[in-house]
């Protein structure tokens, strides 16, 4: 068998660990999948004791085995916490802001919905005339007088084109 053919093998196996793997930290697999890991593992020794001569093959073979180790060092710590009985911390979730649906902002508006707002307003139309930081505080206050205007918990905003302009449009959001 050449070596391309090895190689894409391994760069298989390799996806197929990963996943296995995250169906085991899921539950649904009652133990962990060794046997690829292992197969793998075994694979790489078989190619690195081989005379490969190309020099792509080298280097492809080089960066599977760096994406394997990779991958496998992050197996190995979630096994450790796992047995250790420490919690899996989840990947942070970041919300994602929509300017022409609309974006809640509270007392304290989060910078990233500011940004995603500003860049709403203003990128789109050019108009460089007003910087982030002005936006932000253009932002607090309407939403301050807004809450004290209306008793509201939140302001949502969204950006509209009307007439060829971005407006930039409010409405109250009571219990969020």
């Amino acid at each position: 068998m050449g070596y391309e053919e090895a190689l894409e093998r391994i760069d298989r196996g390799i996806n197929s660990m990963k996943i296995e793997f995250e169906r085991f930290f899921a539950g649904g697999l009652k133990v962990p999948p060794e046997e690829i890991r292992q197969r793998l593992q075994q694979e790489f020794r078989t190619l690195r004791n081989a005379n490969i001569n190309s020099a792509a093959d080298n280097f492809r073979l080089g960066s599977l085995e760096a994406r394997f180790n990779s991958i496998n060092e992050l197996l190995n710590r979630r096994l450790r916490e796992r047995e250790e009985g420490r919690p899996i911390i989840a990947r942070e979730v970041r919300p994602h802001y929509d300017a022409e649906t609309g974006i809640t902002l509270g007392a304290a508006p989060d910078l990233e919905a500011v940004e995603a707002l500003f860049t709403g307003m203003y990128r789109a139309s050019g108009n460089t005339s007003v910087d982030l930081v002005s936006f932000r505080n253009y932002l607090t206050q309407q939403i301050s007088g807004i809450r004290a205007k209306t008793g509201c918990d939140a302001v949502q905003f969204r950006v509209a084109i009307e007439d060829g302009k971005a407006r930039l449009k409010a409405k109250p959001i009571a219990g969020a």
